[in-house]
């Protein structure tokens, strides 16, 4: 049955909630079939599956949840991700159903039978794997003001994992691969170390300290040159570094910069991690909603600091990225940066057409 003025927060529970609407039950599976699914993670004591009776159906169910009916932070409350695939493989009682989503407008309830289950594994092959790189908008997280302008300096990541941009809450994947990612790439694993971490990100500390200090110069100079102040001499900056030029170059060529740009720094690669940094921190229960939000506003203040424009932020990020991870070989990481440049930049429901930059 439809409910009528519920939104869907995302394209997966609308998809999920016009399929069950009509009674379509493959519908039901395909518009899951490749996505991330959230199983309440046992606290000490409890079972391992959070097995429950649901009068919905009269029986026993295990409930999983989509990406975006995830519920609000709680600090003891965590979520593993799990794939229509592995519960299909490892599915503990053929009487059971799988409750998806229950107890909301898009509530799917899955017979799980060994029949029904091949069929999950089928859909799964003809849908595919989610794949990454795509634009998600929550629209039940913040769509305006200075929080989501903070969140869209991160939203290259976002897009590049195909989660949500706008989102501050109970994971960025889930809580063990968001204590992963701080641990093993970022070295932390305390609020302590997050804060530390978090500041250096916000000063800048990680980018290339040449390119930035020859790119902020050139900037400077040509503000200068613009308010017909002394022109600078050659010896007034750092050379610009020949990878830098070459970049910029290509950049022009493939729409990433105009005819004649030129990118102002690269330290939104860092800001960009800062946000990040800040929803890695919810999701590893290392830092609380308001110390993330007021991490990610201060993203957002210091680009405006930086940069004038969304362009100005986009090319800076795609800079400050192919320098950190294609080192001058134009292979896959710069056709993933032009990608997520683009899709950023072009893509009308994205926050970088849509939010103003300040």
């Amino acid at each position: 049955m439809a409910t009528p003025g519920w939104m869907p927060p995302t394209d997966t529970e609308r998809r999920l909630y016009e399929a069950t609407a009509r009674g379509d039950g493959d519908g039901q599976v395909a518009a899951i079939a490749g996505e991330d699914l959230y199983l309440a993670a046992p606290q000490q004591g409890q079972d391992p599956l959070p097995v429950y009776d649901d009068p919905a159906v009269g029986g026993k169910c295990i409930p999983v949840l989509t990406r975006g009916m995830l519920p609000p932070w709680q600090p003891q409350q965590l979520f593993d991700r799990v794939s229509l695939e592995e519960l299909a493989q490892d599915w503990p009682n053929d009487k059971w159903r799988l409750a998806v989503d229950p107890g909301t407008p898009c509530a799917a309830y899955l017979a799980a039978t060994p029949a029904h289950r091949a069929g999950w594994l089928r859909i799964r092959s003809q849908v595919g794997v989610r794949p990454g790189g795509l634009l998600v908008t929550h629209f039940g997280g913040p769509l305006h003001g200075p929080v989501a302008q903070g969140l869209a300096c991160g939203a290259p990541l976002s897009v590049h994992h195909s989660v949500p941009w706008n989102e501050l809450g109970t994971a960025f994947l889930d809580s063990a691969t968001d204590a992963g990612t701080l641990r093993e790439q970022w070295s932390v694993t305390d609020p302590v170390g997050w804060q530390q971490r978090l500041e250096q990100l916000l000063a800048g500390r990680f980018a290339p300290a040449d390119a930035e200090a020859a790119l902020r110069a050139r900037a400077d100079r040509r503000t200068a040159d613009a308010a017909d102040a002394a022109p600078a001499t050659d010896d007034a900056a750092p050379h610009l570094p020949e990878l830098v030029a070459r970049y910029e170059e290509r950049f022009r060529a493939d729409g990433l910069l105009p005819a004649g740009g030129a990118v102002v720094s690269v330290v939104a690669l860092d800001l960009a991690h800062a946000v990040a940094l800040a929803r890695w921190g919810l999701g590893a229960r290392l830092c609380a909603p308001p110390q993330a939000e007021q991490a990610v506003q201060r993203a957002g203040a210091r680009a405006a600091e930086v940069y004038g424009s969304w362009e100005e932020f986009a090319a800076g990020y795609a800079l400050g990225r192919v320098l950190a991870f294609d080192n001058g070989w134009f292979g896959a990481a710069y056709a993933e940066t032009v990608h997520l440049h683009r899709v950023l930049t072009q893509d009308p429901s994205s926050p970088w057409r849509g939010l103003p930059f300040a």
